[in-house]
């Protein structure tokens, strides 16, 4: 796998035109399996057709559990700067409920020994309205949070998937199904008291003390060019093409052996581009840029988005500051409801 990787960059590595990388991401999966010498040889290879910009976020995802001493005192000698942790909660329950591999304990303490070994840049991702948590434990949760001194946090309501254990414990009666209202509730705690203890809330799970936005996530929100690399990696050249990789990793790999891309590419339609504008865009701080509107798409749709956003606006859902189009923060929980209204289907 790590061979068919280095492959791949051999031959996209001209798909990005600016050669200075201000961020790269190990993602994808659970990279942290890897050990730190292999992590090392990736970037190696990466920097013969990159370079890093002084300011690059390189970002390592990772479960607690892969986080031992040894493992963390290695990788604090590697060019790797910030860690997305997996954590999902400090309680024990909600944890086996999400079939997680690690303890509450191991979530606490993973963060505590990156911490001492100088990697303090780190990222945890909390689910909130799990049928085995509260609002008390919730609260707890982010009391947790700000006490470790983590300067990023991606959180997400519990989703039931279909064909998973949850979605049968559910139908079994073994479990309760998820309530809306109250993941409503903790998301609006959670938006107040991560603002309140030093946090700006940026994307509507995303939440990041100054200087600690994700420059990765916020790359794509842009709509900025990027090269995903490996099974299943997506990429986007900043305009009109979108690809992605094949999911087999065994097809993968033989492909690469014979010199061939895994890959399928789409060129976008203006209805897909204006789609995915609304989709990313209105889940920001930053909203869509009204300019770039007029300049890149047809009269239709620039009339048929003042149109659609019009009640919106009225009503107060939307509205225009500076020409960006924004969903008012108290309105962010609805807001892929309110973005596929706007929807072109």
């Amino acid at each position: 796998m790590l061979s068919a990787i280095k492959k791949e960059i051999q031959l996209r590595h001209n798909e990005l035109e600016d050669k200075s990388l201000k961020s790269l991401y190990f993602g994808g999966g659970t990279p942290s399996v890897l050990s730190v010498d292999e992590i090392k040889s990736l970037i190696d290879e990466i920097q013969k057709y990159f370079s890093f910009d002084e300011n690059i976020e390189i970002t390592l995802e990772s479960n607690p559990d892969d986080l031992n001493k040894n493992f963390l005192k290695e990788l604090s000698q590697t060019e790797i700067n910030r860690l997305s942790i997996g954590t999902q909660s400090f309680f024990d329950e909600d944890l086996k409920l999400m079939n997680r591999a690690h303890n509450a304990s191991e979530a606490e303490s993973s963060i505590k020994r990156a911490q001492d070994f100088g990697l303090e840049n780190i990222s945890i991702d909390l689910i909130y309205g799990s049928p085995t948590s509260n609002f008390d434990i919730w609260k707890e949760n982010l009391n947790k949070t700000v006490e470790l001194q983590v300067p990023h946090v991606s959180s997400y309501a519990l989703t039931v998937e279909p064909k998973t254990a949850l979605e049968k414990w559910i139908e079994n009666g073994k479990v309760n199904s998820p309530e809306e209202a109250e993941q409503n509730q903790e998301f609006y705690y959670m938006k107040d008291f991560l603002k309140d203890n030093g946090f700006d809330h940026y994307e509507i799970s995303n939440f990041g003390k100054p200087g600690f936005y994700s420059k990765h996530n916020s790359a794509y929100w842009k709509s900025e060019p990027y090269l995903g690399i490996g099974p299943s990696a997506h990429s986007y050249n900043g305009s009109l093409e979108r690809s992605w990789n094949i999911a087999n990793n065994p097809v993968y790999i033989k492909n690469l052996n014979q010199n061939i891309l895994p890959k399928e590419t789409e060129i976008l339609s203006e209805k897909d581009r204006f789609n995915e504008m609304m989709m990313i865009g209105l889940r920001t701080i930053w909203g869509v840029d009204l300019n770039k509107i007029n300049q890149n798409f047809s009269s239709e749709i620039i009339d048929y988005l003042n149109q659609g956003i019009k009640p919106k606006l009225e009503s107060g859902i939307l509205k225009i500051k500076d020409n960006y189009l924004k969903i008012p923060e108290q309105h962010w929980f609805l807001a892929d409801g309110i973005a596929s209204d706007l929807f072109i289907v």
